[in-house]
């Protein structure tokens, strides 16, 4: 999964990725040769007195260690770079494949989990990708130049370098697989952090409301107390690859000066060579503890990876057209067709044989009780989800069969939980049509009955709007969904129980008020209140996932006992009739 994610991802940067390796190689030529210089210095200027000699090869060590820092430097700016271009592409690449998604996906994967993996999962694979330009390239060149660099200072000591590069190879190595099952169960605390905090954030009212905040206090307390514990195991297993790393080095050291004084001593051995053969041995650890450090890394950022790519592979239930319809027929009409939908898994279908066709200059309402599959219902015409049997007609025309753009242009939705996003009022109005006029927007604005609040808002349309509409109330966050599907002028409106949140009043004015501006589209309503249907066209009768009656409000009265128990249960007898 790692691997395919940086493949993908890292190939748009092939080039810079070779600057990087030349500077890296470069630097690490120039850090092996400086210790051969200085045991030059050591063997041939101080032992002989050579002044002029330790003045000149010293001044190679300078001009050397320049170009190594300069290396250095450019290795380090193009690392990161890189790593920064490749977090904001897959980042923008799991935000487009968010984008696809159906509703079904999206519940599936969870609001929560898509934050942190689009966030938290992606810096940790740039952070290796960071580290890896500069640590993980120099690593290798550096070991194996090393070992080069080392056994032509002397190779007597060359036994010494097969005992401890693999001891501490092995010794970091046990340490980092015991932290990979950690890493996975850490990303897993962090979308339940994620996932509590957020549901207290939208939910701060109802929690205030109830006096909850104990209860929820200790309900973050525990998922915060155990991505605490996972973070404290991985952390003492993360300690304890250091002290292991620093007791190996200094006990590769103490040996090499113990062993070298006796070859020192015996003449098979200068001083200088000892000296170079042992900064040698320390590059070559170094290297590989730079190896051991990224290894750490790559656990969290595999299973970052991992739990990323599961987004990219997921593929929509909302599949595009494969010759899509770009245009439609002019004749406004949308018709369910012995419509199904069915969640995956589940015995019963939501939704089953919903057949029925809503024209042009009428208003179709659709009324039934709680977890009939009005809303399922509603969200089969502009393809947030599919139907898995039968079918949805746009103009005479399958929605499968049409355009995603072109359909969703022709169709005004106003959600059941209205959402408003941080901005203005006139920014949220102008979310589906840009380039509408101010004088629109008050129009779409007095229609939904919203024009007198704003206008005593501080701005009027340039009034600020906080991220969901939290500065408004229920009601006029549900006028303003409606004025904002207004703008867009479509041909289809769909209202799923727009109208819950306003009194009475207010919803029969509303009413009033969109029926000429209406009268040549396909307005669909789903209600919980008989009063706000009574005056519609045609009224389909849900029951259990099915259509249990069409009709007008006094034909229903007469023939549906469903809607009778509905009508019965709201309004008095005089109020029916």
């Amino acid at each position: 999964m790692l691997s395919r994610l940086l493949r993908t991802h890292l190939r748009p940067y092939r080039r810079e990725l070779t600057v990087v390796l030349v500077l890296q190689l470069i630097g690490t030529v120039a850090s092996l040769y400086l210790p051969s210089l200085n045991a030059d210095i050591i063997d041939f200027g101080i032992a002989a007195g050579d002044t002029g000699y330790i003045l000149s090869t010293g001044g190679w060590m300078v001009a050397v260690s320049v170009v190594q820092i300069l290396a250095s430097i450019g290795a380090v700016y193009y690392s990161a770079r890189i790593a920064m271009s490749f977090g904001r592409d897959v980042r923008a690449a799991v935000f487009h494949r968010v984008g696809e998604f159906s509703a079904r996906e999206v519940a599936t994967l969870g609001p929560s989990s898509l934050i942190t993996r689009t966030t938290n999962d992606v810096q940790q694979v740039q952070l290796l990708v960071v580290m890896g330009c500069t640590m993980l390239v120099n690593a290798p060149i550096m070991c194996v130049a090393g070992i080069v660099m080392a056994l032509r200072e002397d190779v007597g000591l060359s036994w010494l370098l097969v005992v401890c590069v693999p001891a501490l190879a092995i010794a970091v190595g046990l340490i980092v697989i015991r932290m990979v099952p950690q890493f996975r169960l850490m990303q897993e605390r962090i979308d339940e952090v994620n996932r509590v905090l957020r549901e207290q954030l939208a939910g701060i009212r109802v929690v205030r409301a109830f006096v909850r905040e104990r209860a929820e206090t200790q309900r973050f307390a525990d998922v915060n107390g155990a991505l605490t514990d996972t973070a404290l195991r991985v952390g003492r297993l993360q300690a304890l690859i250091f002290p292991v790393v620093m007791l190996l080095l200094n006990a590769s050291s103490v040996a090499v000066l113990w062993f070298g004084a006796f070859r020192v001593d015996s003449g098979e051995m200068q001083i200088g060579a000892l000296t170079a053969f042992l900064s040698y041995l320390m590059q070559i650890l170094m290297a590989v503890m730079f190896a051991t450090f990224i290894s750490m890394m790559v656990p969290r950022a595999a299973v970052s990876a991992e739990r990323i790519n599961e987004v990219l592979e997921t593929e929509s239930s909302v599949l595009p057209p494969t010759a899509p319809l770009l245009e439609l027929p002019r004749q406004t009409s949308v018709e369910f067709r012995a419509a199904e939908f069915r969640y995956p898994g589940a015995d019963e279908p939501v939704l089953r044989d919903i057949g029925f066709r809503a024209e042009a200059g009428q208003r179709t309402a659709v009324i039934g009780s709680t977890g009939t599959g009005k809303t399922t219902l509603l969200n089969l015409v502009p393809r947030l989800i599919d139907v898995t049997g039968g079918g949805v007609l746009v103009n005479g025309v399958d929605v499968r069969d049409i355009d995603t753009d072109a359909l969703c242009g022709r169709i005004g939705l106003v959600p059941q939980r209205p959402y408003l996003f941080t901005g203005t009022v006139a920014s949220n109005l102008r979310y589906g049509r840009p380039e509408a006029t101010d004088e629109e927007l008050w129009e779409a604005l007095e229609i939904a009955q919203a024009r007198d609040f704003v206008a005593e808002m501080p701005g009027g349309l340039e009034a600020e709007i906080a991220q969901g509409g939290t500065n408004v109330s229920g009601g006029q966050r549900q006028r303003l969904s409606i004025a904002r599907a207004l703008v867009r002028k479509p041909d289809i409106y769909l209202f799923d129980d727009a109208f819950s949140a306003l009194d009475l009043s207010t919803d029969a004015r509303l009413r009033a008020a969109l029926r000429p501006h209406t009268r040549d589209a396909v307005v669909v309503v789903v209600a919980q209140r008989v009063s706000t249907i009574l005056d519609a066209d045609r009224i389909v009768v849900l029951d259990g996932g099915t259509v249990v009656g069409i009709g007008t409000h006094h034909e229903l009265l007469d023939s549906c006992p469903t809607y009778v128990e509905i009508v019965e249960s709201q309004l008095t007898s005089e109020q029916a009739a």
